[in-house]
């Protein structure tokens, strides 16, 4: 997979690509990022970026041509996936990161300020993707986001491709506890059933524990149904 990333910062990368797994990808060729500098692309003699919004308000706003020149000069006669960060956009899911995976080619466009300039949206035809209900200063820590999630998922890169098999969100619920040696730290014992021996107990154990942590931290995840149970599994009030 080919992933170009347009920022104003591209310092803002530096040795992320470098370590884990996704700097074992890079090296092994399964993966290819390449970080444009969007002033580049910047018009003389002042190579601004930003100007004043239209219809007033406060902050400035990332103009049209050098993105849409910058992309333009990255994609050339190829396509891509063009993804532009920000507050504005769909909520990022691993189900969105999952199918940015089977594709070949994406583009992050990194924005700043207030935002960026609908018309280069438009005329791209890119997605805008945002990765949580809260607001960054600007778009580089949230195309890291999207590039550590997708990556992982492409073919190859995980040593034990079981590993993603029960994640959070993989399975539509979170995933449940896990624990390790020693057996016992400060008066707090693993759970007796994971050292049991009984994977039928084992299997049904982390399902209640991924239903309720599920159901603890993230409700809207669930199904009414599901929703309206106790942890027993039965309706509230039965």
């Amino acid at each position: 997979m080919q992933i170009d990333i347009i920022s104003i910062f591209p310092g803002a990368f530096s040795g992320f690509f470098e370590v884990g797994l996704l700097g074992k990808a890079i090296t092994r060729g399964l993966v290819k990022i390449q970080v444009h500098d969007l002033r580049d692309w910047a018009p003389e003699p002042h190579r601004r970026l930003d100007d004043t919004p239209f219809g007033g308000g406060a902050g400035m706003v990332m103009t049209a041509p050098p993105i849409v020149e910058a992309v333009e000069a990255v994609l050339g006669q190829d396509t891509a996936s063009i993804l532009f960060c920000s507050a504005a956009g769909k909520q990022f899911t691993q189900q969105m990161a999952s199918d940015l995976a089977a594709r070949s080619r994406m583009i992050i466009v990194c924005g700043r300020y207030e935002g960026i300039d609908q018309r280069a949206i438009e005329i791209l035809e890119a997605e805008e993707v945002c990765v949580g209900e809260y607001v960054l200063a600007g778009g580089e820590s949230a195309g890291l986001v999207i590039v550590d999630a997708v990556t992982r998922l492409i073919p190859g890169v995980m040593g034990n491709p079981s590993s993603l098999n029960e994640e959070s969100f993989g399975s539509g619920l979170l995933e449940y506890p896990q624990y390790t040696r020693p057996p016992r730290f400060r008066a707090r014992d693993v759970p007796q059933v994971l050292t049991s021996g009984n994977h039928a107990e084992i299997a049904a154990w982390r399902h209640e524990q991924a239903l309720s942590r599920t159901r603890q931290n993230r409700p809207d995840m669930l199904p009414d149904g599901e929703l309206d149970c106790e942890p027993d599994g039965q309706p509230d009030g039965e």
